[in-house]
């Protein structure tokens, strides 16, 4: 044996012996802990999801072909129709990516019978997305309320709160709610008129939000984007309250704006970095209701070109809005979840650390005296083996929620491409959840010191909490997160009912649409 095996050998045995310490042991149980509170959140969340299922199963069979739009085919009639109240959807785009084009359409096709209006934000008329969506514009002319707005540059706030200001101020004087949107969100069909049922049946609620289902593009950077997600995904499973929010998908009263109830406007104006933790922080202050509808899911096709570098420069973003706040309570809030997240996350990863160096000892134990006294002293297989089970049911009930999510998904949206759990790698997930766990103290901690972050080629620092000083850089023409699907064309004709609109067009579901992009 060389000097250098012997070296090895003695500190391998000596990292078994440690990662059998009582505190080692607890640290591997905890991990174990840490996946079985994972799978549980998610089978929860699978129960609330699975119940919207079954109950359009049981509409469909009771004559209702359009479950997928509402509960009861009687509010599809056009004297009910005609009475939903007006809703103005506010979308900021940035760039042209790879899906924006399909997203688009799925969201401009909506089948809400209400007054329905776009606007469409972007920062100047030198983006790459002005052209495409004005073009998509046109082509729907004759049956769509939309128009660009070109919002300048932001010069208080992000430029994405700019840009959902702006598109605030320009909403129809009679609109009642308005629905702010990403651009990489695919709706269903009756998005829409679900969150617009929920505002009218509960004016108490303050937001209604949802959240995405990721669908891979096979890359790692894709893989670690969809575990980023999956533990937020049960806090949005809740079917009806909820303490967290998503800017992706966001319905507000029109009014609260107007008269800038709670600050709203202001705290998002003057030096705002994000909507969503804003308007919840705004929420939790003044306890206003957040609401979560159990159908507000949408699938989310990644880009098919997401490098692992998109990945890192969106958790970068994602980890930097812990460094702004409105207030002092929210600024204690945003370190209770700093530091829960980064030692949750340390503390799932190491685990996989230790019983790592298990397995190397027991593989090693028959070629060294060292390493076998350590192996058989040590009851680190005991642990891995504990380990790998918990790992196996988190790892199933994760499974499990994306089938009933891609379930439910293809439910609410029978005209669109089939989403399929074949195209998961879970070889890659697993990798995915111990590099996403992994990195996340390592961006949390930089984006701490930095205090600056680069969002889509514009550099925001931050003092005190809110946007201190706005550079910009070379800019993308690409968004991080695309989709890659398309959907068909649904209008109807004004003035006619939804109902008969719907009857005609239920034999053409499966009947392929071209689309000239």
């Amino acid at each position: 044996m060389t000097a250098m095996e012997a070296a090895v050998d003695a500190m391998l045995a000596a990292a078994s012996r440690a990662f059998t310490s009582t505190f080692a042991i607890a640290i591997q149980i905890q991990g174990c802990m840490i996946c079985l509170v994972l799978a549980l959140g998610w089978a929860a969340a699978s129960i609330v999801r699975k119940g919207v299922i079954k109950n359009m199963r049981r509409n469909i069979v009771d004559g209702n072909s359009f479950a997928f739009l509402c509960d009861n085919i009687d509010e599809l009639e056009h004297s009910v129709q005609e009475n939903l109240p007006r809703v103005s959807v506010v979308m900021p785009l940035k760039g042209f990516g790879e899906h924006n084009l399909q997203n688009w359409r799925t969201q401009i096709t909506s089948l809400y019978g209400g007054p329905l209006e776009f606007l469409f934000i972007v920062e100047s008329k030198d983006d790459p997305a002005y052209h495409a969506v004005s073009r998509l514009i046109t082509e729907y002319k004759d049956n769509l309320e939309a128009k660009v707005v070109v919002a300048g540059l932001s010069t208080t706030c992000s430029q994405k709160i700019h840009n959902q200001l702006i598109g605030v101020e320009k909403m129809h004087k009679d609109t009642k709610y308005v629905l702010f949107l990403d651009d990489d969100v695919r709706l269903h069909p009756g998005t829409i008129g679900a969150l617009t049922k929920e505002m009218e049946k509960n004016p108490e609620i303050f937001i209604q939000t949802g959240y995405p289902l990721d669908l891979p593009s096979g890359s790692l950077g894709s893989y670690c984007i969809y575990e980023y997600h999956m533990p937020c995904s049960m806090g949005f499973a809740t079917g009806g309250k909820t303490f967290f929010l998503w800017g992706g998908c966001m319905m507000m009263h029109a009014d609260d704006f107007r008269q800038d109830r709670y600050g709203i406007v202001s705290g998002l104006r003057d030096g705002g970095y994000s909507d969503d933790m804003t308007l919840a922080a705004i929420a939790g202050q003044h306890k206003r209701l957040i609401f979560s509808p159990p159908v507000a899911v949408f699938p989310h096709p990644l880009a098919s070109d997401l490098s692992f570098s998109r990945y890192w420069n969106y958790l970068r973003k994602q980890t930097f809005v812990l460094e702004s706040y409105v207030s002092n309570v929210n600024w204690m809030m945003n370190r209770a979840l700093f530091t829960s997240h980064c030692y949750l996350s340390w503390g799932f990863v190491w685990p996989y650390i230790m019983a790592l160096v298990h397995v190397l000892a027991a593989l090693r134990a028959p070629y060294s005296k060292v390493v076998k006294e350590a192996s058989d002293s040590s009851w680190g297989l005991f642990l891995v083996g504990l380990l790998f089970t918990c790992t196996l049911i988190e790892l199933v009930s994760m499974w499990n929620l994306t089938k009933v999510e891609i379930q439910l998904c293809n439910m609410l949206s029978p005209e669109g491409p089939k989403v399929s759990l074949d195209s998961y790698n879970w070889g890659l997930v697993f990798i995915a959840v111990l590099v996403d766990n992994f990195l996340y103290p390592v961006s949390a901690i930089r984006s701490h010191f930095s205090q600056s972050i680069n969002w889509s080629g514009i550099r925001y620092y931050l003092r005190d909490g809110k946007i201190s000083k706005i550079e910009r850089e070379n800019s993308s023409k690409y968004t991080d997160l695309g989709g890659k699907h398309l959907y068909g064309k649904r209008t109807y004709p004004p003035n006619k009912s939804l109902l008969g609109y719907l009857s005609r067009t239920l034999v053409q579901w499966h009947q392929p649409k071209k689309y000239d992009v």
